[in-house]
């Protein structure tokens, strides 16, 4: 087997890794902090990759961070009967708002792209972050590319930066998982330890 592109994507990894400015994660780490010491809830979203990410992360969240958390899009009855009787863009902005989504509450999107109103992509994710910066409620995220409308609405945001143009939605997507890993089990959240660790 050719192992060139193993090589190449595994280079390309560690060269984004050393790129990603750890002060945007700590930006992060304060708005999560203050979110739990508040009392406030986390709303995690996200499309494709970034929904099976916020699936993960809202449980994560929950029971190792021991803060209320939950994914927009977990419920498909919810979100296909406002896809069908709303509009796809004002699916997530519904549920958040039935959801009472306030001050308190963190809005956590997590995208390849942050979202663009004049192109029309994303418009779920543009409308949950209007309703939030609406409504008071702090937005983090986790994105790829230039950041897009995350990256401007965002109080505080982690871009992946990108390599290699062929590579941005693989390695934005992988990016992803490993910081918000890296988030939930920060000490600075004072949660649980996971289980295999508990274990040693």
């Amino acid at each position: 087997m050719n192992r060139d592109y193993v090589d190449s994507f595994i280079d390309e990894s560690v060269q984004i890794l050393q790129l990603i400015d750890k002060q945007e994660i700590l930006d992060v780490l304060e708005v999560l902090h203050l979110t739990k010491r508040d009392g406030g809830r986390i709303f995690f979203c996200g499309s494709g990759g970034g929904a099976g990410h916020s699936s993960h992360a809202a449980a994560d969240f929950r029971k190792i961070a021991g803060i209320e958390s939950y994914s927009v899009s977990d419920n498909i009855s919810e979100l296909t009967a406002r896809i069908n009787d709303e509009s796809w863009n004002d699916s997530y902005s519904g549920w958040l708002q039935a959801s009472r989504l306030n001050s308190r509450d963190c809005l956590f999107v997590i995208s390849v792209g942050g979202g663009d109103s004049e192109r029309n992509i994303s418009g779920n994710l543009v409308s949950a972050m209007d309703l939030a910066s609406q409504v008071g409620s702090k937005i983090v995220g986790i994105v790829g590319r230039d950041g897009g409308e995350l990256k401007k609405k965002a109080n505080a945001c982690i871009l992946i930066p990108s390599i290699n143009p062929a590579n941005v939605t693989t390695q934005v997507e992988g990016f992803q998982a490993l910081m918000w890993h890296l988030l939930v089990c920060h000490p600075n959240l004072e949660g649980a330890t996971p289980k295999w660790e508990s274990t040693i």
